[in-house]
């Protein structure tokens, strides 16, 4: 049941907070530039406000949900790192003097029944967008594109790595403060299954729970901790059989990944606008136009998009066209020069607009295939004789025994493709292309400040979540910068 008024905190401690939490102090700057009462708004429909025991409050909930995705730990550390950090509880609107906590248990319940919102994160990005024009920021007319990979947590491969990672750097602690307990440990396994990597990890973590003089030091039993939250997440993973909702998706040719995308717009000023979330295997260029309508829909006014060859398909082309868009995104080379091995000789005759094979036949007729209006080029395809194929002295390599026809096709350029072709060779092209960079840091920032790299849970429903906290925070400290330059501090 979610109480009708929220609780005010009355402390004779509270000027504590004045000289610990200082001005500069992020989580101090984050409380006094947002309000967050519109969480209320946004999930208090998830709460039933006649039945039920009090719910906890759902504003220092969602606080606390910032602080675990800025510092990357465990529930049970965060709640623990609460206790004692008068940053954390000044953030909290927790009297300085409060012992009396949440279980850690509370955060997954709140995650999975109070954030259930299918629009949290359009929500949760409009309102930094709102934060941001309050205080003065100019979000500009141009959006730069791109996704960024997230590797599922439930992925059994993925479940022996952070095992094994986690272990590995609880023992590293544990040696730093006493090189003898090596001989304690268990040995180090080759190729081990998942099962062997679970007894494994749970003997490392039980001979330093049995060794009290390690276990109270800080990094270590932040170590231990986040290696028994790995060994529980491991078994709810098992008891699921796996996260159904993530695939398989490429960063490379030779470089898979099995997860999800979060295809993201930002402005130049480096604020995320909009963010589609989706599995692993969906192509990027495909949720151009949903992006560009939210950024619309979150009040940006968009003139141009800045963006990989991802984006330059022949529908995109075609729809920044009839909005008025600049597309910034080069043709793919596929495009731009076709797809032709080196060893092919086949040339083009003007004067008789046809096609010469290497052995300097020409061809007999052509064709245009393919069909109109669709977000696929048509080609032209050219035919030879087949019976000068079959007694031709170049045959091998050329022509395959029993066919009964021999083509040589080439794309045809669409009217957007040649205007964008043209397009890139200008200067203005060029130099507005060299802004793509900046989202390249935006997506490293999400990962390595925020742990964005694997999900915390399963599913599209935990990565949105997931999804929606991350990008809330990276916005919010943006601003903070931004406010900052604006000063000239």
């Amino acid at each position: 049941m979610l109480k009708d008024q929220q609780e005010m905190i009355i402390s004779k401690y509270a000027e504590l907070y004045d000289i610990l939490v200082t001005k500069d102090n992020i989580l101090r700057q984050i409380k006094e530039l947002v309000d967050f009462s519109f969480i209320l708004a946004e999930i208090g429909k998830n709460y039933n406000s006649t039945q039920g025991r009090g719910a906890e409050d759902p504003i220092r909930m969602f606080k606390y949900l910032m602080l675990k995705d800025m510092h990357e730990i465990s529930d049970e550390d965060l709640v623990e790192r609460t206790r004692c950090d008068m940053s954390f509880k000044y953030f909290l609107d927790l009297a300085p003097e409060e012992t009396n906590l949440i279980h850690p248990t509370t955060l997954t319940k709140f995650r999975r029944l109070r954030l259930k919102n299918e629009d949290i994160l359009d929500k949760l990005i409009g309102k930094t967008l709102i934060i941001a024009l309050e205080n003065g920021i100019k979000l500009g007319k141009a959006l730069v594109v791109d996704a960024t990979h997230t590797r599922a947590k439930y992925h059994q491969k993925s479940m022996e790595e952070v095992l094994l990672e986690r272990a590995k750097k609880l023992r590293r602690d544990v040696y730093q403060v006493d090189e003898t307990m090596k001989g304690q440990f268990p040995q180090k396994l080759v190729n081990p299954s998942l099962e062997e990597v679970i007894g494994y990890c749970d003997e490392v973590a039980q001979v330093v729970e049995s060794n009290a003089r390690l276990s109270i030091r800080e990094n270590i039993k932040k170590r231990l901790n986040y290696l028994k939250e790995g060994l529980s997440d491991t078994q709810a993973a098992l008891e699921e059989t796996g996260d159904y909702e993530a695939r398989v998706g490429h960063k490379s040719v030779d470089d898979p990944f099995f997860g999800y995308k979060t295809h993201i717009t930002m402005t130049e000023e480096r604020l995320i606008t909009a963010a589609v979330i989706t599995s692993g295997e969906k192509p990027d260029g495909a949720e151009l136009q949903t992006l560009i309508e939210k950024s619309q829909a979150n009040g940006i006014e968009v003139e141009e998009v800045i963006g990989d060859t991802a984006y330059s398909g022949k529908e995109n082309l075609e729809y920044a066209e009839e909005k008025d868009i600049k597309m910034i995104s080069k043709l793919h080379p596929i495009i731009s020069n076709g797809v032709r091995n080196e060893e092919d000789e086949f040339t083009f005759n003007k004067d008789a607009n046809l096609f010469v094979c290497p052995a300097g036949h020409l061809a007999v007729r052509k064709a245009r295939t393919g069909k109109k209006n669709t977000n696929t080029n048509q080609t032209m395809t050219y035919y030879f004789d087949i019976q000068t194929c079959k007694k031709c002295s170049q045959r091998q390599g050329c022509y395959k025994e029993g066919a009964k026809s021999k083509t040589y096709s080439v794309s045809i350029k669409s009217k957007a493709h040649e205007a964008q072709m043209h397009f890139e060779e200008t200067e203005y092209f060029k130099t507005r292309y060299r802004e793509r960079y900046m989202i390249e840091a935006k997506n490293s920032e999400l990962k390595n400040q925020h742990g964005y790299d694997v999900a915390i849970s399963s599913g599209l429903f935990g990565m949105r979540v997931q999804g929606a906290i991350s990008i809330f925070n990276v916005n919010i400290k943006r601003i903070l910068t931004l406010i900052k330059q604006n000063k000239g501090e």
